[in-house]
């Protein structure tokens, strides 16, 4: 039995990509009969079968760290702790080098310190904040990778980014999977659903995310070629902020009111039965899909047919796979275009879905996450 003491700066009900994977993550390992800790900071917290939670970590001070010192302490040992990293998560504006060093002591005493990388660092920015920012995260990255004993990386495009901080350090850097924010086993049937959104014979195109500046900017670029075309489809807007966005997309397109709609935030089931309601899904991101993208993994994870963009950071396995239809993210016409083609073939439709849930199955399920991590 491996003791485990998840770290973590979201979790459930906390509403986010990390927040849903340790969430899934902590009830996977307790399901194989492992001890699992999650420390996080907040009051209420789900309770999990198997699973203790520590919501006992506040602001993420050195105050707060110290008093939990005591708590890891009265825990058996050996303790591995797992970070879920990412560097605007733990507070401090996304610059709390107290608890890197903490990490790093706490290694010294004996802990087995491993990162979980969802997102290394900022990039660096001519304004003097971010600036300052970007270079005090890769300052952080060095103390860290000074002290862990491995680092798991969402997807391998980071690890050229990382392992110059580890400064000769062989830190292990291995890529993990990412599995969509569904919980596992969820399947659902769209067509109750579905009439709220679209008439019989209309098209229903989705978007499932968060609806923030970079991915709605791509999404303004592509939605007037699909939404002007003569068979008026709907769009279905789904996840935090929609609601929001469907606001000021409605405002710049009035006409298209009435076949614009939004969810808010959708629990598992929800959310399963509203992706599996949409004939194809539209997701495209700034810098590529990529494997660490929780919102394309829940479309996979339906058999939906998804209409996404390659860009600097997407792997190769989403051109090998087939399993999503790709467009360069320089290009909101094709990809519009590629949506308006599936539209018009059912059995593209079928076939891409299918190679979508086969491609989840094989790769990106928890249970994939949870076999590397027991076998590290």
């Amino acid at each position: 039995m491996t003791r485990w003491h998840l770290l973590t700066c979201e979790y459930p009900p906390d509403i986010g990509g990390v927040s849903a994977y340790t969430g899934q993550l902590a009830r996977a390992l307790a399901a194989t009969g492992d001890d699992v800790h999650v420390w996080c900071s907040g009051d209420s917290r789900l309770a999990q079968a198997g699973v203790t939670v520590h919501a006992a970590l506040g602001s993420w001070s050195p105050r707060d760290l110290r008093r939990i010192n005591a708590q890891l302490d009265t825990c058996p040992g050996p303790r591995r702790l797992l970070v879920q990293w990412v560097p605007h998560g733990f507070g401090y504006r996304s610059m709390n080098l107290p608890f890197c060093l903490w990490l790093a002591w706490r290694a010294r005493a004996g802990d087995l310190v491993e990162l979980m990388v969802h997102e290394p660092y900022s990039d660096f920015s001519w304004r003097p904040w971010h600036a300052l920012m970007a270079g005090v995260h890769r300052v952080m990255t060095m103390l860290l990778l000074a002290s862990v004993c491995r680092a798991w990386i969402s997807i391998p495009a980071w690890e050229p980014c990382l392992r110059p901080y580890a400064l000769g350090r062989d830190v292990p850097m291995t890529w993990l999977p990412i599995p969509g924010c569904v919980a596992p086993g969820v399947q659902a049937d769209g067509a109750p659903v579905r009439p709220r959104y679209a008439v019989p014979a209309q098209p229903l195109v989705g978007h499932f995310g968060s609806h923030g500046q970079a991915v709605a900017s791509l999404l303004g670029a592509c939605l007037p070629e699909i939404m002007t075309d003569p068979r008026q489809p709907a769009l279905l807007l789904m996840g935090s902020d929609s609601t929001d966005y469907r606001q000021r997309l409605i405002a710049s397109h009035p006409a298209w009111a009435t076949r614009v709609h939004a969810t808010g935030f959708l629990e598992d089931q929800q959310l399963a039965s509203h992706l599996a309601a949409c004939d194809v899904l539209l997701q495209p991101y700034p810098d590529g899909v990529t494997s660490r993208r929780t919102s394309v993994m829940a479309c996979l994870s339906q058999g939906r047919a998804v209409v996404t963009t390659a860009g600097r950071l997407t792997e190769a396995l989403w051109t090998a796979s087939g399993a999503v239809v790709l467009a360069d993210v320089a290009e909101p016409v094709r990809i519009a275009h590629e949506v308006l083609r599936l539209l018009d073939d059912a059995t593209s439709r079928a076939r891409l879905g299918a190679r979508a849930r086969q491609l989840y199955d094989e790769t990106f399920t928890i249970d994939h996450v949870v076999m590397a991590l027991r076998a590290a």
